[in-house]
């Protein structure tokens, strides 16, 4: 008997606090939706947005061209680190080196077919490629890349051209060995990597067959042999 009136007066007291007595409805009891559905419903941010978000951070002071963004993405891990290293800086210039697709014949009629051009404006570096591109693999792209961040001066040489082919033949041979399906590709630039491949392999992964080419090159003519931080021949 003595427990149940404890249990009585309990209830009592839960009642009379909650309003529940002497006919008074109880008061409304403010709920707030997220209490029961949580984060549930929240929306997801789309894998692919997010992964733009994120490039554009990185490369914002380089370019707005999101395919140029995942060509230097792809330097990472290769032969090519050096070089996106430098696009982003860590150049001669100490500033990011900017990079876009252009009509190359705008810089100089001479220009018109090549496939990009390094360029420099005061203290500013620029990387130009060329706007038939647009369409090429981006391993190809980061290949070329990979050559062009290499020219940071004023100056040029047969030993720099020979060490900036010999870089994109590395790093298009590391980037066809780990993207066989998209490298097999008859984009003209393309066919550029994959003929440099072909002298990187021949020469037992070395200069040696893609310096002959430089070196006989006629736009490479009027060039001198050595230029600042390229004077060794066995580069």
């Amino acid at each position: 008997m003595k427990k149940k009136n404890i249990v009585i007066a309990l209830l009592a007291v839960i009642l009379f606090q909650t309003g529940v007595i002497a006919g008074e409805a109880p008061k409304a009891m403010k709920m707030k939706p997220s209490w029961f559905l949580g984060n549930k419903f929240k929306k997801s941010e789309d894998p692919a947005q997010k992964e733009i978000k994120e490039l554009r951070k990185t490369y914002k002071d380089v370019t707005e061209d999101e395919k140029i963004m995942r060509a230097l993405e792809l330097l990472k891990g290769t032969l090519g680190e050096y070089s996106r290293s430098a696009i982003l800086g860590n150049n001669l210039s100490d500033r990011p080196i900017r990079i876009e697709f252009t009509d190359l014949y705008v810089l100089n009629p001479a220009y018109t077919n090549f496939d990009a051009v390094g360029w420099k404006k005061k203290k500013d570096l620029y990387i130009y490629i060329n706007q038939k591109h647009t369409d090429a693999p981006e391993q190809a792209l980061a290949a070329l890349l990979s050559h062009e961040a290499l020219h940071q001066d004023d100056f040029n040489s047969l030993n720099e051209e020979t060490y900036a082919w010999t870089m994109e033949a590395a790093v298009w041979t590391q980037l066809s060995d780990k993207y066989p399906k998209e490298c097999n590709n008859i984009h003209p630039l393309a066919v550029r990597e994959n003929t440099l491949k072909k002298l990187f392999i021949k020469g037992n992964y070395s200069s040696k067959y893609i310096r002959k080419t430089v070196f006989s090159n006629p736009g490479y003519k009027n060039l001198p042999s050595r230029s600042p931080g390229f004077e060794d021949d066995d580069l």
